[in-house]
C-alpha cells in the first residue's frame, strides 16, 4: 500500500500535477525537487537554486518523518555539469560534510523546464519510537 506526501506549497508542484513524495512500506520516493522563487520560476543564481532545491527536499523528507540521514539513493540532474559541478559540490558538502554518504548518481541533461538543477531521492522512513 502506498500513500502520497505533499509538503510543498510551491506553485511548481501544483503545476506539475504530482505528489512531492510517495510512501511505500518503509520507503519514501521523493519526486524531483527544484529551486524555485516564490512564484514558481527558477531561481536565477545557481548556488541559491541548488540550496532551495535541497531546502524543498528537506521539507518533503520532514513531512514523512525523515532527514538527510535517511537517504539511500540520490539522483541529481544538471544542465551543464562541467561548469556547474563545483558550485553544486559546495552546497552538497555543506549538507553532507562527512561519511556515511548516500549513494549518488549525477546525470547531465539538456532540459529541466528552465531550471539548472533537480534532485530526487529514495529514503528509508525510520521506525516510530
Amino acid at each position: 500500500m502506498s500513500s502520497s506526501i505533499d509538503a510543498s506549497a510551491k506553485p511548481f508542484s501544483a503545476k506539475a500535477f504530482r505528489a512531492a513524495a510517495i510512501r511505500s512500506g518503509d520507503l519514501l520516493f521523493v519526486s524531483g525537487q527544484v529551486g524555485s522563487c516564490a512564484d514558481g520560476t527558477p531561481e536565477p543564481d545557481l548556488a541559491a537554486q541548488v540550496q532551495l532545491a535541497f531546502d524543498n527536499l528537506k521539507a518533503t523528507l520532514a513531512a514523512a518523518g525523515c532527514t538527510f540521514e535517511d537517504l539511500i539513493d540520490v539522483t541529481t540532474f544538471h544542465t551543464d555539469p562541467q561548469n556547474q559541478f563545483s558550485t553544486i559540490m559546495q552546497v552538497k558538502q555543506s549538507l553532507f560534510p562527512q561519511p556515511p554518504y548516500p549513494n549518488w548518481t549525477a546525470i547531465g541533461v539538456t532540459w529541466l523546464a528552465g531550471f539548472d538543477f533537480e534532485i530526487k531521492v529514495i529514503a528509508r522512513i525510520p521506525p516510530k519510537l
